[in-house]
Order: C-alpha cells, then structure tokens, then sequence
C-alpha cells in the first residue's frame, strides 16, 4: 500500500502544511483555536478507524499511524487534542451499549469531538473516581487529574471504578455544571496549549444509557497494558519534524536509525499477542493459568525496550535541533525548542510503572534493559 497516496494521508498533509504548521509557534503560546479543531472535524481525520458503516474510513492501522506523525510533527498541542477522540470511537465500535448507535455516527463523521478521562483508572488499588449506582444511573465522584481539550471537547469519556471493581466508562457533555467543576487551565513545560485541567466531580449523575464501557478492572488492565507497551507515533512524528531542521549530513544517520526502530515499532504493534495474553484483542484478564511465562515477559521486553530506542532517538534528534539552531533556538517563537519540549512531554506520555521503570533503566545502562541500541 502506498500511504503517501491514500486521501487521508494526502489531507493531514495539507492540513498540516497549510494550518497546523504555520500556526504551531503561536498556537504552543496561545492554545488550540476552535478554527483548528474545526479543520480537523472538516478533514475526515477523526474517523480514520471508525467503522465505515457509521461515517468512518475505517483505514488500516499503517494509515492512522501516518496522520497521527504528520499531524504532531506539525503541531503535537493540536494531535494531542483530537487523539484523545480516537480512544472514544474505538470503545462505542467494539460496545455492545445502547450508547454506540447514539454517538458512534457523530463522533465517526467528525461531528462532534470527544476527549477521555481515564487513565486515572491505572491507579488501582486507589480509586481517584468511584463510581455508584443512584437513580437508576450512576454517581461519579472524585478527581480526575488530567483531562485535556477542555473548552474543544463537545462530550467525553468520563471512567471510575465501582464498589465492586469494575471500570466503568460513560459519556456526558464536556461542560461545567452540578457536579462537575474543572479547574483554571494548567501551565505545563509543554503542550499547555491543548488546554488540561483536573475536574472535580462532585455526585456527578448520568444515565444508565450513556454507559459505553462496564468490564472487571483485570481486563480492563490487561488490555491497557497492552497498548501502553507500544511506541506512539507521534514520538517518531516529532523526531522526523526535528531532523527536518538539520543538514543532509548531520541527519542522515539518525534517519537511517528513525527507519530501523520505526519500522521494528511498527511490526511489533501489527504482530499477534503472545498465547494466552488475552488484552486488548481479547476479553479476558491477561497471561492465563498454563502460558509460558518466559513468552509474555519476552514479548513485553522486546515492546519495551524499542520503545526506550525510539525515546532515546527522539532526544538526540531533538538536541541536535536545538544545537543546530544555536542561540536562536531559545526564542519562543523557534520550531526547535518547541520540538525539544513536546518530546519532554512524550516522555511521560502514557506512561506506566511498568514502562517508568523499563525506561529509567535504559537510561542508567542497566545489562539487558532497552535491548542494547541496535536499530
């Protein structure tokens, strides 16, 4: 399949090269413009993975992962805006909820823009969310850290955890109303612009149908353990920005290295669970009574250690940006340091313990972690 040719390919390139590109310096100082959201909405982008059926274009995975590199080498804020939406559509396609044949059509045809509040959840055995049955509904109260495109966002994902441990996922309006208060936007080292703030939720009530997502919290786990151990495109969609800044011969041997771990990153995400790992492809609760554990910890070492490769790369073709640069690399209005700021953030991007821990000891050169530097 040749990427650069499909139509959704062909329009993140022109978003990006005419809006996103052009507009990322100011908009890393002054926020996501509702325009650029709009852009994206009129793009079709939002329903790259959504079931042809409901609006979509139900594109192979290799298509989604190309816009999400052209779109945050472009302007990571604005990726990371409408990624969040992706989490949503592939929920509602897989639910067997009420829910989906209500909001799957609007949110796959870029009608509406959701955004997803959730990894809150990966805090277990403390429970930021509790959630209760009340009225024939359900009662949401805690604090949600993070939740970004605040202000964008027509609705979102909003997940807690029940008495009974399972996760709960169900959709209200992104607004302000009794018993959901969200906090002034939060000042970050980078992608302030994709407006985060912490809600409150306070006996915060929605209905029985808006549910999208009820499963016990070890399945809900495993299948996010599965996706966490997977490099996100958009660490190579920066590096690629980055070593575009460079000369042919300081590049060169950083793209040759971007290909190998870009293309390793890529086979691993396509290839097959191990055997007996029932996550994200599955319904159960992960490696299984009688799998060899020698094959999971294999399979999530491997997945692990090209993602440290990728961040290792990330931050030198970053560096190398700033370095080029010089002295002008330290204007605000610079591509480069803006760049080397949203790898920071990429760094904890989705992160876990399990791939904190992995990380830092690719970083302190521990024997056998990061899988060496080869690719």
């Amino acid at each position: 399949m040749d990427l650069t040719r499909h139509p959704l390919v062909v329009s993140a390139r022109r978003l990006a090269a005419d809006l996103l590109l052009p507009e990322a310096e100011r908009v890393d100082q002054e926020g996501v413009p509702p325009g650029h959201v709009e852009a994206v909405k009129r793009s079709g982008l939002l329903g790259v993975s959504a079931p042809v059926e409901h609006g979509g274009a139900g594109a192979p995975a290799a298509v989604a992962r190309e816009v999400a590199e052209i779109l945050s080498g472009a302007c990571c804020a604005t990726w990371f805006v409408q990624t969040q939406h992706h989490t949503p559509v592939q929920i509602l396609t897989q639910s067997g909820h009420p829910v989906r044949e209500r909001l799957l059509g609007p949110l796959s045809r870029g009608e509406l823009l959701s955004g997803v509040a959730y990894a809150h959840v990966r805090s277990a055995p403390r429970r930021p969310v509790r959630v209760r049955p009340e009225r024939g509904g359900w009662r949401f109260d805690g604090t949600v850290p993070w939740y970004t495109g605040w202000g964008l966002n027509d609705v979102m994902l909003l997940a807690g955890v029940t008495d009974s441990g399972e996760v709960l996922s169900a959709f209200t309006e992104a607004r302000e109303r009794p018993g959901l208060r969200a906090s002034a936007p939060m000042r970050l080292a980078a992608l302030t612009a994709a407006r985060t703030v912490s809600l409150e939720l306070d006996g915060l009530w929605l209905p029985a149908e808006s549910v999208a997502l009820r499963t016990p919290y070890d399945r809900w786990a495993a299948g996010d353990r599965a996706r966490t151990l997977h490099t996100s495109p958009a660490v190579f969609g920066v590096t690629r920005a980055a070593l575009s800044l460079l000369d042919a011969d300081t590049a060169a041997p950083l793209r040759a290295r971007l290909a190998g771990i870009r293309g390793r990153a890529y086979e691993l995400a396509d290839g097959p669970l191990p055997e007996g790992w029932t996550g994200p492809r599955g319904n159960g609760t992960g490696p299984e009574a009688g799998t060899e554990p020698g094959a999971v910890d294999a399979w999530v070492r491997e997945r692990l250690a090209v993602r440290a490769r990728a961040y290792e790369l990330l931050r030198t073709a970053t560096t190398a940006a700033v370095v080029a640069g010089g002295g002008r690399a330290m204007a605000l209005t610079s591509r480069a340091q803006r760049l080397a700021r949203e790898a920071l953030f990429l760094l904890v991007q989705g992160q876990t313990a399990e791939s904190r821990t992995a990380h830092l000891r690719a970083l302190g050169g521990a024997p056998g972690d990061a899988g060496g530097r080869s690719g």
